[in-house]
């Protein structure tokens, strides 16, 4: 697990193996992974309730483990970005 400081949210990222993917052309299975990410706010909540489990473009498993650790890196913070951070009460400056 990888633990990451995002605009005061603290995102956790870790990596799912998948042994179960198809085989490649020579019928050797191909081990996949997936990121799941788990998002503490900065009170220490945690959000979303269920941790999402991200895969590549077309819901295909990520090739390498750095792949689906840089893509649920940014995945989360995406969340943080588009539904996340709107939801802190604002301190007027």
């Amino acid at each position: 697990m990888r633990s990451y400081e995002y605009e005061s949210f603290n995102l956790k990222i870790c990596v799912e193996s998948d042994f179960s993917s198809v085989a490649d052309k020579n019928k050797r299975k191909r081990v996949r992974y997936f990121a799941i990410v788990r998002i503490h706010g900065p009170s220490g909540t945690t959000a979303p309730a269920s941790p999402p489990r991200f895969a590549d473009v077309g819901s295909w498993a990520f090739a390498t483990q750095a792949d689906a650790l840089m893509g649920g890196y940014s995945a989360a913070r995406k969340l943080v970005d588009d539904v996340l951070r709107q939801a802190l009460p604002h301190n007027p400056d």
